[in-house]
């Protein structure tokens, strides 16, 4: 089955074609009627559907407001606001003095990431941290995101034109060169820097949902192929002490990784290996190999080049984890339907695929047995187990 035939059966219809509404004359009738304005108006007033349309018209006003809200919490980030509540609360006069800000600046701030439940009110004029900022706080990779996220909003600042591919920035395909690079290889450590440091401040936490879904420690070699500064081999290391490390990614990014397992005392564990993942030889001997968050950046046809790679370095019954958010129904639509679709659209390359799509190429890769394993978080990830 060619990829072209793998979009058409899980992506969009083939050009042209004209979809038909599977959805029953009743279920047609009732959306014309939610449309309607009057509908509308009583409905909110009516005791039985009053408080579904209440819920409703707060579902969309957040998503009109998302941008919003994700600069404020851009700003608590930056301003390091959760760092500084970490000891306990603090008055709104000590809170502006240590931001910098205007007392009645910072009066506003405060209360926009309590209604966010980033912050919560300790006292009158005075603030603690909030569920989500204390949760934040405990994940790193999630604030590195944030701040990322100012390159995404760049190229998202015209979504018409970036659907229609005549957007003129180019701001995140910028930031991940390896994107439809013509030699990926050939990137100097300074253009790998931003995004290999991403990586690893954010694979921790897919790392540990996947090492919870497997048991890593049954395996003698892990090859890490992607595998950036070395996150998830050293979050391997740790659940299992005899487990043999490899590492493949590009020769500036290895460099990066040689020092961050040396960092951790693994040297002697751990190898790594330079090159292009699209045509060179991938490292022999490894019974285990694992992709994270790889596949989706990729389109169809390298992302098959890719899979064919690593199945020809994977001995017969040796096993495949591929990790990364997954499309459909499987937890987590928003994040990567959603999230991921437009984020991938900007990058210039990739898509969040289904796991029925993913264990489909896997098998025409020659990959045997491919079963989708629930995660614990599965908007973190989706994970596929496959045998060679």
């Amino acid at each position: 089955m060619a990829p072209t035939a793998l979009t058409h059966k899980w992506g969009a219809p083939p050009g042209g074609a004209q979809a038909h509404s599977p959805w029953p004359s009743l279920t047609r009738l009732k959306l014309r009627l939610i449309a309607t304005p009057a509908f509308q108006r009583w409905a909110t007033r009516f005791p039985l559907t009053r408080r579904t349309a209440r819920r409703h018209a707060a579902a969309l006003f957040d998503i009109g407001a998302g941008f919003v809200y994700s600069q404020i919490l851009t700003a608590c980030v930056r301003l390091h606001l959760f760092e500084l509540l970490q000891a306990g609360p603090l008055a709104t006069q000590e809170i502006s003095h240590s931001l910098g800000v205007k007392p009645d600046v910072a009066g506003r701030l405060l209360r926009a990431a309590a209604a966010l439940d980033l912050v919560a009110p300790a006292a009158p004029g005075c603030y603690q941290l909030g569920t989500l900022g204390a949760a934040l706080l405990g994940n790193p990779g999630v604030a590195a995101m944030i701040e990322h996220h100012a390159l995404l909003y760049a190229d998202l600042a015209d979504p018409v034109a970036l659907l229609r591919r005549q957007t003129p920035r180019a701001d995140l395909a910028g930031y991940w060169p390896y994107a439809g690079g013509a030699q990926p290889d050939a990137l100097t450590p300074a253009q790998v820097a931003s995004y290999s440091a991403l990586m690893a401040a954010s694979n921790g936490m897919v790392a540990d949902q996947v090492l919870a879904a497997y048991r890593v420690g049954r395996h003698k070699v892990l090859l890490d192929v992607g595998g950036g500064e070395g996150t998830f081999l050293r979050a391997a290391a740790r659940e299992s002490r005899h487990l043999q490390l490899r590492l493949f990614d590009l020769p500036a990014v290895v460099e990066r990784a040689r020092a961050r397992l040396a960092a951790a005392d693994l040297q002697d564990r751990a190898e790594v290996h330079g090159g292009d993942f699209f045509h060179d030889k991938l490292p022999q001997g490894a019974d285990l190999i694992s992709l994270v968050r790889v596949v989706h950046d990729h389109d169809d046809d390298a992302a098959m080049t890719l899979l064919r790679n690593v199945r020809r370095a994977l001995p017969a019954g040796g096993t495949l984890l591929l990790a990364e958010p997954m499309a459909g129904r499987h937890g987590a639509p928003k994040v990567a339907d959603a999230y991921f679709g437009f984020y991938l659209l900007a990058m210039g390359s990739g898509r969040a695929r289904p796991p029925e799509l993913l264990c489909d190429m896997l098998l025409q890769a020659g990959f045997k047995r491919p079963r989708h394993r629930r995660t614990a978080t599965p908007m973190l990830t989706g994970l596929i187990v496959a045998r060679g």
